[in-house]
């Protein structure tokens, strides 16, 4: 069994060059993935800055961790625009960037609706995601797209030289029912699951979840794929301890969980931490898995 590789979410809310230094310093832990939630507000918090911007920025001060977006969805963001950007910070980042896509909340929940319009139906929803993300695999493979789908167009888009990573950057791509394992296991290179099932047991959740994704990639005829485990929206205590995180590591690991990110401790909410035990499992945890 091999270890998980251990990442950590970022929180857009410092301005420069205060954000530049806590990225720098995710580095200097030894996190092998940094990444940040892609919305325009979230949950009320402000302020809350770009994701793209934000993950160009911080390619610019750091070397090796790889970076990504959790998740960038159809909410506010076009195909096109998003292939642009991602190609941009592919090649700032010297081909240290995934991109992380999802479905994306509802109006309610988050900022969906913020560009006006109808709210989707959860099977518009669910439509929209998987062209989406055909449309944007295209426009990050092909010298030149030209698509016309029934809610994303894109025409004679150059997309050359293309990312720095062939074919193109890795999508890691979060759904938890049939048509999101479906997608992710026709065009990701990783799945993404929180655990979170009211009134379920998580590690019980995650496995019937794997067991469902991995039928999906063998229908597709495809070798699985990562998966990463987000932490923090479960009462499993991550970081109580160096020794728990260490536990729940291995648990998650037995069941083909091949990545972890932890939440970078933010005061005041469910994702506070102890600053020396979210430090103290970096250094235990993310040297010898990093490497990978």
């Amino acid at each position: 069994m091999t270890a998980p590789r251990i990442g950590t979410v970022m929180w857009p809310m410092q301005s420069w060059p205060e954000a530049g230094e806590l990225w720098r310093h995710a580095e200097d832990l030894g996190f092998h993935h940094a990444w940040v939630y892609d919305h325009l507000a979230w949950r009320g918090t402000t302020p809350w800055y770009d994701a793209y911007t934000t993950l160009a920025a911080a390619a610019a001060v750091t070397s090796r961790v790889r970076l990504g977006t959790l998740v960038t969805s159809p909410n506010f963001r076009h195909p096109v625009p998003a292939a642009h950007a991602i190609r941009t910070i592919d090649h700032i980042s010297g081909g240290r960037l995934t991109v992380g896509i999802g479905a994306g909340g509802t109006r309610r929940a988050s900022d969906a609706g913020v560009l006006g319009g109808d709210e989707w139906s959860p099977a518009e929803r669910a439509d929209r995601f998987a062209e989406w993300t055909r449309l944007l695999d295209r426009l990050l493979r092909d010298p030149v797209t030209t698509d016309e789908g029934t809610f994303y167009t894109a025409r004679d888009v150059v997309g050359e030289p293309g990312c720095v990573q062939r074919p193109r950057v890795p999508f890691v791509i979060a759904g938890d029912g049939p048509r999101g394992m479906r997608l992710a296991a026709r065009l990701g290179q990783g799945w993404v699951t929180s655990g979170h099932a009211e009134g379920r047991d998580p590690r019980e959740v995650v496995g019937t979840r794997l067991a469902a994704l991995r039928e999906a990639y063998a229908a597709e005829g495809r070798a699985p794929g990562d998966v990463l485990l987000l932490t923090g929206f479960t009462e499993e205590p991550w970081l109580e301890s160096a020794g728990a995180f260490a536990d729940l590591a291995g648990r998650y690991a037995e069941l083909g969980v091949t990545d972890i990110a932890l939440h970078w401790p933010r005061p005041g909410t469910r994702w506070d931490a102890d600053v020396k035990v979210f430090e103290a499992v970096a250094a235990e945890h993310c040297g010898d898995a990093g490497g990978r």
